[in-house]
């Protein structure tokens, strides 16, 4: 099975219960198979956990879902030692994050000290408890929500933590026929508990996922390419619209996502169209924008935009 072969009937598995939500479903496999992770900003009730249950579904994936509270502390993310009697030892217990997809809900309304509990994971796959570290399922995707108004109770995201996420995808209110198709099919009871019913099937495994990782990684990009991608972080980095720009990291992650995206059009080699798709999603969490900037009502996806018109295409 070819990745766009992949991609394409996930896409059509999950718009079975998940509508008009197409772009984000792209940009979270293109992180799947990139070995990133995904940050979700939405409205409540524009269907972010609903669309990573299926996926995880679609793929025959553990999920595991944590809501994010200020009271929630490490271990009850990453795991615990208890003490078993019968033996006479303290035992490792594993907590939600040995999971395929972890959704972090609301992540933004736990403390740091918690937030930070998940850097180890995203970065290292792996959880270090009394010295000894215990690699995480593979694959492992760790989404997170969190909400853009209700700013109330909440903790803001350090930068470094937000630079672990691959993608910040923005989930919108879909468009008034998807909206339509979504309230006709859905009014009959919770699609939360009806995937099944609703004609979800599973199209692939970890098996597949693995094995389109390796197709990604040998995705060809050409020198020109790579020069383009390197100008336009710089170029974040010498806008006065923003205080802080790209990181190399960031850099890179939009270069494999380029690569991803470029498979799911079923070639083997990026574009420039590519890097410019996952420009804004792989950037706008990365960027801080300076205060002159918010000041006068900016944001980072207008930055960006004119950033992207500015630097020079290679043909």
């Amino acid at each position: 099975m070819s990745v766009k072969q992949l991609r394409d009937r996930i896409q059509q598995e999950v718009g079975k219960v998940v509508f008009g939500q197409e772009e984000a479903v792209d940009y979270s496999l293109a992180a799947l198979l990139s070995g990133g992770h995904v940050l979700l900003e939405g409205v409540p009730g524009t269907a972010k956990t609903l669309l990573v249950k299926a996926l995880a579904a679609t793929l025959q994936l553990a999920f595991g879902r944590v809501q994010m509270t200020p009271d929630k502390l490490p271990g009850d993310i990453t795991g615990t030692s208890i003490y078993r009697e019968d033996i006479k030892e303290f035992e490792f217990k594993r907590g939600p994050i040995f999971t395929n997809f972890l959704l972090a809900d609301e992540i933004n309304r736990a403390s740091a000290k918690t937030q930070a509990a998940l850097l180890e994971a995203m970065q290292e796959y792996g959880v270090t408890h009394d010295g000894v570290t215990h690699p995480l399922p593979e694959p492992f995707l760790m989404f997170a929500t969190q909400n853009p108004v209700d700013q109330e109770g909440t903790y803001p995201l350090p930068l470094a933590q937000q630079d672990r996420f691959m993608f910040k995808v923005i989930v919108g209110y879909p468009d008034a026929e998807a909206e339509e198709r979504m309230l006709t099919e859905h009014h009959v009871g919770s699609p939360h508990q009806r995937l099944q019913d609703l004609g979800i099937t599973p199209v692939a495994g970890a098996k597949h996922v693995l094995q389109a990782r390796e197709i990604i990684r040998k995705t060809y990009v050409r020198e020109e390419l790579v020069g383009y991608v390197r100008r336009l972080a710089a170029a974040t980095r010498q806008d006065e619209s923003l205080l802080v720009g790209a990181s190399p990291r960031a850099a890179l992650m939009c270069l494999m996502g380029a690569k991803a995206v470029a498979r799911f059009s079923d070639r083997d080699y990026v574009t420039p169209d590519d890097v410019k798709y996952v420009f804004r999603a792989g950037l706008r969490h990365r960027v801080v924008l300076s205060p002159s900037s918010e000041l006068e009502g900016g944001d980072a996806d207008s930055v960006l935009g004119m950033i992207l018109d500015r630097v020079e295409v290679p043909r």
